[in-house]
C-alpha cells in the first residue's frame, strides 16, 4: 500500500473560498464523502488514500484538512450555513471583521496581524496531527487585497515554519480584458513579487480564459463563478489524484514539480484539460488517446490566455485519467506530438515529456456543464509564452505608476514607495529570465 501523504490544503479571500466550494464538492463526490461526513453506502473500501487530503474525527467522520480564511465574513458564512456546513470543522473556517479593500498593504500590512495569527495556529494544529506532512495548497486571486497581501504575509510564515514542505500556489490573475478591480496591476505585481521566494510552484488562472471555455466549448451562457470554479477544481482533481487514488503510474507533487520547474524563479506553468464537453453532446462523443492529448495543446483549451505556440516548452507533464488500456497508447499520441511544428522545446532538454496515469476516471458534479469522460487528461507545461502575460500586466502596473495614481492608499496602511519600484524590477527581471530561456 502507498505511502499516505498529507497535503494541508489553504483557501484564501473571497475567490479562494468560492474554490474551496468547487473543489470540496468534487473531492466528496471522488470519494463518497456525503456532505456531513459519512461515507455514502458502497464506498466504505475506497482506500486509505483519500487521507491525503481529509482527516478522521474521533465519531469516525471525515473531514477536509483545510483553512478557509478571508477579511471579511460574507463568503465564509455561506459555507456555514450551505449545503457542505457539516463537513468542515468550524475552527478551519476564519473571518476577520472587515475586508482588504482590494488593497495589497492593507491585507499584507494593517488587518493582517491578528487574522495571521489564529489562522497560522490553526495550521499548527492541522500540521501537528500529519504524520507524513507533504505540501500546502494554497488558493487565492491576487487580485484583490487579501488574496495578495495577506497571502504573501501567510507564504512567509509558512516558509519560516515549514522551510522544507512544498508550496504550491492556484493564483487567478487578471485577465487581459476584464477587470473587477481597478488597482489588480498593483496589487498582483506585488504579490508576485512578495511570494516569489516562498512558492515552489505558482499554477496561473484567469477568469477570461475560463470564461470563454465555458462559453464556447461548453455552451453555458453567462457563466457564474461557480461555472469557471468547477473548471478548475476539475483540473486540480487530476493533478492531485495521483496523491488520493491507488495507481498504475504514479506522479506526486514533489515528481511534477521536479519535473515541471528547471529553475526556482520560473516557477508559473500553464495548465490546460481535455476533453471539455457539455453534457448534451457526450452521447456521441468518444475521444481517442490521442485526441485528447492533442487538445490539451490548444491554446483554447488553456486556463490562462496566452498562446504556448510561440513560446518554448521547457517541461511538459501529462496527467491521464481513465481506462487507458495501456502506456503505449499515450507514447503513441506523444510521438505524433513530436511531429509538430507548433510544440517547440528547449534544446537543452532531451525527452520534455513527463507523464501519470490513474485509472479511475474523473467523476463530474451531477447537473454540471462537464460531461463525465472515459479518458481525461491534465497537461501542466512550463512553456515561454507566459512572459507575454506577464508583458500584459507590467504595462498596465507602468501606466498607473507613472502618474503614481491610487500610491495614497497604500502608503496610508504603513507601505512603503521604493517597495513599488523593488516589486517592478522584479517582474523586469523575470521577463529577462524568460527571454534568456528562449534564446
Amino acid at each position: 500500500m502507498s505511502t499516505i501523504r498529507e497535503v494541508v490544503t489553504i483557501f484564501v479571500g473571497q475567490a479562494g473560498t468560492q474554490i474551496s466550494n468547487a473543489c470540496w464538492e468534487l473531492f466528496c463526490l471522488e470519494h463518497g464523502i456525503e456532505p456531513n461526513g459519512n461515507f455514502k453506502k458502497g464506498y466504505e473500501s475506497s482506500g486509505n488514500l483519500l487521507r491525503a487530503f481529509f482527516s478522521q474525527t474521533q465519531k469516525g467522520l471525515f473531514t477536509p484538512r483545510t483553512v478557509v480564511v478571508d477579511l471579511e465574513p460574507t463568503v465564509i458564512d455561506e459555507i456555514k450555513t450551505g449545503a457542505y456546513k457539516e463537513l468542515f470543522h468550524l475552527d478551519s473556517l476564519i473571518t476577520g471583521n472587515e475586508d482588504a479593500a482590494d488593497n495589497f498593504a492593507r491585507g499584507f500590512y494593517s488587518l493582517s496581524q491578528e487574522a495571521s495569527n489564529v489562522t497560522l495556529d490553526r495550521i499548527r494544529k492541522i500540521c501537528e496531527n500529519c504524520s507524513n506532512l507533504s505540501a500546502f495548497i494554497v488558493f487565492r486571486s491576487v487580485g484583490g487585497g487579501t488574496g495578495s497581501g495577506f497571502t504573501t504575509l501567510l507564504l512567509e510564515k509558512l516558509s519560516e515554519d515549514y522551510a522544507k514542505k512544498l508550496k504550491l500556489d492556484f493564483a487567478v490573475y487578471p485577465a487581459p480584458n476584464i477587470s473587477t478591480v481597478i488597482v489588480e496591476p498593483y496589487n498582483s505585481v506585488l504579490a508576485t513579487h512578495g511570494t516569489m521566494d516562498y512558492v515552489d510552484c505558482c499554477f496561473i488562472v484567469d477568469n477570461e480564459a475560463l470564461y470563454d471555455i465555458c462559453a464556447r466549448k461548453l455552451e453555458v451562457d453567462g457563466p457564474t463563478y461557480t461555472n469557471l470554479n468547477r473548471l478548475q477544481a476539475q483540473i486540480v482533481s487530476n493533478i492531485t489524484a495521483s496523491m488520493r487514488f491507488e495507481s498504475a503510474v504514479n506522479l506526486n507533487l514533489e515528481e511534477i514539480q521536479t519535473n515541471l520547474i528547471p529553475y526556482p524563479r520560473l516557477h508559473f506553468p500553464l495548465m490546460s484539460y481535455a476533453p471539455i464537453i457539455p453534457p448534451h453532446k457526450a452521447a456521441y462523443s468518444n475521444p481517442t488517446v490521442q485526441e485528447i492529448t492533442s487538445d490539451c495543446f490548444d491554446p483554447t483549451n488553456h486556463m490562462v490566455r496566452c498562446d504556448p505556440r510561440i513560446g518554448t516548452y521547457m517541461s511538459c507533464c501529462l496527467l491521464y485519467r481513465g481506462n487507458i488500456k495501456s502506456k503505449n497508447e499515450i507514447n503513441n499520441a506523444i510521438r505524433s506530438l513530436k511531429d509538430k511544428k507548433s510544440i517547440r522545446f528547449v534544446n537543452w532538454i532531451p525527452t520534455g515529456f513527463k507523464t501519470g496515469l490513474n485509472c479511475l476516471p474523473t467523476i463530474t458534479v451531477p447537473g454540471g456543464d462537464l460531461a463525465p469522460s472515459k479518458q481525461t487528461v491534465a497537461n501542466l507545461s512550463n512553456n515561454t509564452a507566459i512572459r507575454h502575460a506577464w508583458t500584459r500586466l507590467a504595462s498596465k502596473f507602468d501606466l498607473m505608476y507613472q502618474q503614481k495614481a491610487f500610491f495614497h492608499h497604500y502608503l496610508a496602511e504603513g507601505m512603503e514607495e521604493d517597495v513599488f519600484a523593488d516589486a517592478r524590477a522584479n517582474i523586469s527581471a523575470l521577463l529577462e529570465d524568460y527571454i534568456e530561456v528562449e534564446a
